[in-house]
């Protein structure tokens, strides 16, 4: 069979099915290309899940006769001025989306570039083009999405579905830009010029406020990398990862690196299975990233993707620490606001009797036997930020009365996180192997291994290459028993696909957990005076104490405001 060429309109069809995938992926190159023009404004109108119907109005720069012209051919683009890719400050680039779109479409476009007398009109199914009474930027009309290409129409998803899609593009574009005003039919809408918590709140609703944490603009040593944002408290969180916004150079992107780095970051604040909120703006060198991986432009490269990781998780856990740590009146009030199901317990608590108990139980592990338990509450501090001991409540709880209001420490929690605090600061125990555990891989899973193999070693476990197809290990953390081979085979493709792993580092905070649990204090168990006290001043010299390893609320502080109004004295 000859090789022939194909025509131009099934060249611009295949290349749609790169970059048209569905009518969220029209709505996104649209969006981009009004930022691109300069827009401040934008209107978003979709029909039918954008099958029917998909309109975009900005006020931006506009084009002009020939510029509207040139923007429906493949690979013209007014985004590259220096013909460089490594140094791209764009969110387009490539040319393709419009061409991709008209291509899939009867699409239509009216722009004013407010220098000629006129605006123009584009039919893009006849190449029509004549002057237009169009008075201010761009709009682009796509009707009947896939007419074209019926085959493609079968594999939309429903209505709902696909406007679901929408709603989410439009919602991280406007996470990225919130300078600009989006309006997405007449429904969603985000004013122009809010500031970036403001956006957030809009986004994720109003119980993201006073819920998030600030990242202000933290630099690495080099000061190339820096990050900015916000991120939810460990006790704020979602079952799904539906409120994770991420962006590179301000693109919102959907990487691995990036969502690896928020993951391990909260691994010792929140169970596996929920997902924390956040707005993240990785900020470096466009010569440092690759953006060209994807017609979809949502994939990124990084040049030093081990580098980026480890920045971004050492950023969010010190700021995860502050705030257990800084216990000023700000981060205090953060912790007044009650949640539903604690309204209904202090409900209860109210009707209860607060019982104090003066007998002596057996003392727990890290307390000295040797303290006066004779010592009176009298002497308790009231003015520390969890306050002075009044008693213990079912068992469970130790309640303390502060110059803020009412605490309720959860005490096996508060144990379980200062347990875990300890044991993760502490070098690990290693077991020396005389025969050392040879495992044998792959060449490319060799090397794999061997390029995280300090990372690994910071987990306790020692190895090397052995020979060109083969790992040994020397060492292990002692007590640790596992699937050697499957936990190498299991790094190994982890590393090869993300260009890190946190298989061991996970394993390794199970195994802490789990102890941390085991060896606390347990719900029921009676204390004194003198240990009560000493666990609330503990925990407040313990990192990431609101929490427990699991996620669990260590404490809460109800306003004495609060209380008054339960008693009419307000």
């Amino acid at each position: 069979m000859s090789i022939r060429e194909l025509p131009d309109f099934l060249i611009d069809q295949i290349a749609a099915g790169e970059v048209v995938e569905r009518p969220a992926s029209v709505v996104k190159e649209l969006i981009e290309n009004a930022l691109d023009a300069g827009s401040s404004q934008i209107i978003i109108d979709v029909t039918d899940g954008g099958r029917t119907m998909i309109s975009v109005i900005d006020n931006g720069s506009g084009m002009s006769r020939d510029d509207l012209l040139k923007s429906i051919k493949r690979h013209a683009t007014s985004k590259l001025p220096d013909d460089n890719l490594l140094n791209i400050s764009f969110m387009g680039f490539r040319g393709e989306a419009l061409p991709s779109i008209a291509s899939v479409s009867d699409m239509t476009i009216d722009t004013y570039n407010g220098i000629d007398s006129h605006g123009w009109f584009l039919d893009c199914n006849i190449m029509s083009i004549k002057p237009s009474s169009w008075e201010s930027g761009t709009r682009i009309r796509v009707l009947n999405l896939f007419g074209k290409t019926p085959a493609r129409l079968k594999f939309l998803r429903t209505d709902r579905s696909e406007m679901i899609s929408v709603v989410d593009v439009v919602k991280r574009l406007a996470m990225a830009r919130p300078d600009v005003g989006f309006t997405l039919n007449n429904r969603w809408r985000f004013p122009r010029g809010q500031t970036l918590s403001e956006r957030i709140i809009s986004i994720m609703g109003e119980e993201a406020r006073d819920r998030m944490l600030t990242i202000d603009n933290v630099s690495n040593s080099s000061g190339v990398l820096s990050l900015r944002g916000f991120i939810s408290e460990p006790t704020f969180r979602r079952a799904s990862s539906v409120d994770q916004y991420l962006f590179v150079n301000n693109r919102p992107v959907k990487d691995k690196v990036l969502v690896g780095a928020l993951r391990a970051a909260y691994m010792d604040v929140m169970h596996a299975r929920e997902f924390p909120l956040c707005a993240l703006y990785l900020d470096l060198d466009p010569k440092s990233v690759d953006v060209n991986v994807s017609p979809a432009k949502t994939e990124v490269h990084f040049l030093e993707p081990a580098r980026v990781r480890g920045f971004i998780i050492r950023t969010l856990r010190d700021n995860i620490s502050k705030t257990m740590v800084d216990f000023g009146n700000h981060e205090i009030e953060r912790f007044q606001h009650s949640e539903p199901e604690q309204s209904s317990f202090l409900m209860s608590f109210k009707d209860n009797f607060l019982s104090v108990h003066n007998d002596r139980p057996t003392f727990f592990g890290v307390y000295d036997k040797s303290e006066n338990i004779e010592n009176k509450n009298d002497n308790m501090p009231y003015t520390r930020p969890l306050g002075r001991v009044i008693g213990q409540y079912s068992n469970k709880y130790i309640i303390a009365e502060s110059e803020q209001g009412f605490v309720i420490v959860d005490q096996h929690a508060a144990h379980e996180r200062i347990i875990y605090e300890k044991l993760r600061t502490h070098s690990i125990k290693v077991q020396p192997l005389l025969t050392p555990i040879v495992v044998n891989m792959k060449p490319e899973e060799v090397s794999a291994i061997l390029e995280i193999k300090d990372d690994i070693k910071s987990c306790g476990l020692t190895l090397d290459q052995f020979g060109d197809d083969a790992i040994a290990i020397f060492e292990k953390p002692a007590d640790w028993d596992l699937n050697w081979k499957k936990l190498l085979h299991d790094i190994s493709d982890e590393v090869s696909e993300n260009g890190h792993s946190s298989q061991l580092h996970e394993k390794l905070h199970l195994k802490l957990a789990n102890y941390a649990c085991h060896h606390s204090v347990r719900a029921g168990q009676r204390l004194d005076w003198v240990q009560m006290d000493k666990l609330l001043r503990d925990i407040e010299n313990t990192e990431r104490a609101g929490q427990c390893n699991h996620g669990r609320p260590v404490y809460k502080i109800i306003k004495i405001s609060e209380i008054d109004t339960w008693f009419e004295r307000i």
